[in-house]
């Protein structure tokens, strides 16, 4: 607040307990760029689950059954067990158009390759020849731009083809939500006769919620909803084709997902109300993602807000695509090297637990300081139950410091704050934690992620366009016990 004495104007900031020292108010901080939160952890607003944030394999990497082995790479395995526990997912358009026969011997090519390239069973071996997988590497972005026309052009291969198996958006094939949901059923009951009868039905994976998709998941959950275990549906923000920088950092289209996931929950609620809600696709930008958006540090914001707010409004698991594939949007690139969604997810799955409490900011901030809370994962070994991690994103050009709630504000605060590493700043391809650049120790080893103590009392700084976690220890919330 601001109070006018005798001697001018004097600059007086309260905090919770009492003003500040003279010391605390040294450096160029301003009252504006101090950010109140308001934090509810009484109970918990929802629960996700241990695999809340689950990744996928996109089917187009088995179009050529060669590029299949690139997932015995152990590097590739390193990556992948550090973000478990996690659901993986194999879809993506090109299961529409892939066909599988156990029945089906491979070709004598085939048959060729794997004996005279591979020479072994990488399911049973578990691991990739590091001759074959950098033969392999070499040919790949020969096979990725393939892909990627395919997507361009909308036009899909399909060695084998049975009707329908595929939507009229692609094939010219339509097939409504009636017809969708008997199919289900049908597949329940398949499934519940064979050696797969334990397994656990997802569906329908439609798209954005608008138009003839609202209409399409209504009339699929009506008639085959009872025999699915979750609903899961696509998100993405952009096309990838056109989408720009400062679109990647507009809080406006951050905020469109809001209204996405309330109209999805209004279509469940209404059919399917006991029915959980998964995301099953997401990522920035359809289409392969932006060329030089989607694999760099930018693309964070819209990763780590998807997530944020998913948690916040009740969806159970998320499942970014991908893991690894062909495109701008995967975690890990072409030569097995994690770009920064990856780090930013392995970060959320250590610190962030299951349990979801209500965040948010005071004044007029909101829309570009984005905050969120849960309790604290309670299998990190530095941590206990009931400390609190609370992730935030600033999407101004400056400084932004987050000051805690009254009854938290004295408390121990580990800062893990993300920013990009090297000279093309947010289009960086690396990031640093703490200011240490993120790298893997060696094929098989993943480093330690090390938090930097705050001085109790102190605020948590936030410098322009970065974002981070801070796990508040000693908190005693009773619902993280």
């Amino acid at each position: 607040m601001l109070l006018r004495s005798e001697q001018g104007l004097l600059l007086l900031l309260l905090g919770p307990l009492g003003p500040l020292s003279q010391g605390a108010l040294a450096g160029p901080w301003q009252a504006k760029d101090i950010v109140e939160l308001d934090f509810s952890t009484e109970r918990p607003l929802h629960l996700v689950s241990p695999a809340f944030l689950s990744f996928t394999i996109d089917a187009n990497l088995a179009t050529d059954p060669r590029f299949l082995t690139f997932l015995g790479s152990p590097k590739l395995r390193t990556l992948a067990r550090g973000l478990s526990p996690a659901y993986l997912r194999f879809g993506g358009t090109k299961t529409d158009f892939l066909i599988f026969d156990p029945k089906k011997e491979p070709t004598f090519e085939e048959r060729s390759y794997w004996q005279s390239q591979v020479n072994q069973d990488i399911c049973k071996s578990g691991l990739l020849l590091s001759d074959v997988e950098k033969r392999l590497q070499l040919e790949w972005p020969f096979q990725e731009q393939l892909l990627l026309r395919e997507q361009y052009q909308k036009k899909f291969k399909s060695s084998t083809y049975s009707k329908p198996n595929s939507f009229w958006k692609k094939s010219g094939i339509y097939v409504d939500g009636l017809q969708l949901g008997e199919d289900f059923i049908e597949l329940h009951k398949l499934l519940r006769n064979s050696t797969f009868k334990y397994a656990k039905l997802y569906g329908p994976d439609v798209g954005q919620p608008r138009g003839n998709t609202v209409k399409m998941l209504r009339s699929f959950l009506k008639v085959g909803g009872e025999v699915i275990d979750s609903v899961t549906w696509h998100h993405y923000y952009l096309n990838g084709r056109i989408a720009t920088e400062e679109d990647f950092l507009n809080p406006d289209v951050l905020d469109t997902f809001i209204l996405s996931v309330q109209k999805i929950f209004q279509v469940v609620k209404e059919t399917r109300p006991s029915k959980k809600v998964w995301l099953g696709e997401t990522s920035s930008a359809y289409g392969g993602g932006a060329p030089l958006l989607s694999n760099t540090f930018a693309a964070g914001f819209m990763w780590l807000d998807k997530l944020g707010l998913s948690a916040q409004m009740g969806i159970e698991v998320v499942m970014r695509q991908v893991l690894f594939g062909a495109g701008n949007y995967h975690l890990v690139d072409e030569n097995f090297e994690p770009l920064p969604d990856y780090w930013l997810s392995l970060l959320f799955k250590k610190l962030v637990g299951t349990s979801v409490f209500m965040a948010s900011v005071k004044g007029p901030d909101r829309s570009k300081v984005r905050v969120y809370l849960h309790c604290t994962n309670a299998n990190h070994p530095r941590y206990k139950e009931g400390d609190l991690t609370l992730y935030a994103l600033n999407l101004y050009n400056v400084t932004k410091r987050l000051q805690l709630p009254y009854n938290l504000f004295n408390k121990q605060v580990d800062k893990y704050l993300v920013k990009p590493s090297g000279p093309d700043g947010l289009l960086s391809k690396t990031v640093e934690l703490n200011g240490q650049t993120l790298k893997m120790v060696d094929a098989q080893t993943l480093p330690a992620l090390t938090e930097k103590p705050l001085r109790p009392g102190s605020s948590l700084g936030l410098p322009p366009f970065s974002y981070g976690f801070f796990v508040i220890r000693n908190a005693k919330v009773a619902a993280c016990i």
